[in-house]
């Protein structure tokens, strides 16, 4: 399966946000961070993206006679990159605009069912702004932010740090 289709999928998306951060964790590990994914749909999905070289094997152990594999991204193979971008039709965008907006809902709605949840304390926002710009100031922009979150990118879990899914949705509103 190529890069887009495997990876254009809400499921598997939230498989790769949850494996963020270079984190190792077995099956049922995401299962207990994803628990309205259906095991059997959460293993099928895990095995795709293995298969497709998404996640990688970190390590293996014998749990009650059988074989539990431990995951970690392969953050090379974890990305749609420009190329592959180039290459998709419209209708494969729409496709997966769609899937990230679907991821976005399944996230935030298990962030809000959480019993800690506090939108106001944990600077939640979903704003949006209508932005005139030249193309100079667009890859301006477009530059600073990527850079901005490229700078942490690499972060790891570690005491006082929590996972937050940034999403940027950029597009022009009007020929």
């Amino acid at each position: 399966m190529n890069p887009v289709d495997l990876l254009l999928h809400p499921a598997r998306l939230r498989v790769v946000h949850a494996m963020s951060g270079g984190r190792a964790l077995t099956p049922a590990q995401l299962s207990a961070q994803l628990p309205d994914i259906s095991r059997t749909s959460l293993y099928r999905h895990i095995g795709m993206l293995a298969e497709g070289g998404v996640l990688e094997v970190e390590g293996e152990q014998r749990v009650r006679g059988a074989v539990e594999r431990r995951y970690r991204l392969s953050k090379e193979r974890a990305v749609i990159d420009s190329e592959a971008a180039a290459s998709m039709s419209l209708e494969d965008h729409r496709q997966g605009f769609a899937a990230a907006m679907a991821v976005l809902l399944s996230e935030f709605g298990a962030y809000l069912d959480r019993d800690h949840a506090d939108p106001v304390a944990d600077s939640v926002g979903y704003r949006q702004a209508t932005l005139w710009l030249s193309r100079d100031e667009l890859a301006k922009m477009v530059d600073q932010m990527r850079g901005a979150v490229l700078a942490r990118m690499d972060n790891r879990p570690a005491p006082g740090r929590r996972p937050y899914l940034v999403s940027t949705t950029l597009f022009p509103t009007e020929g």
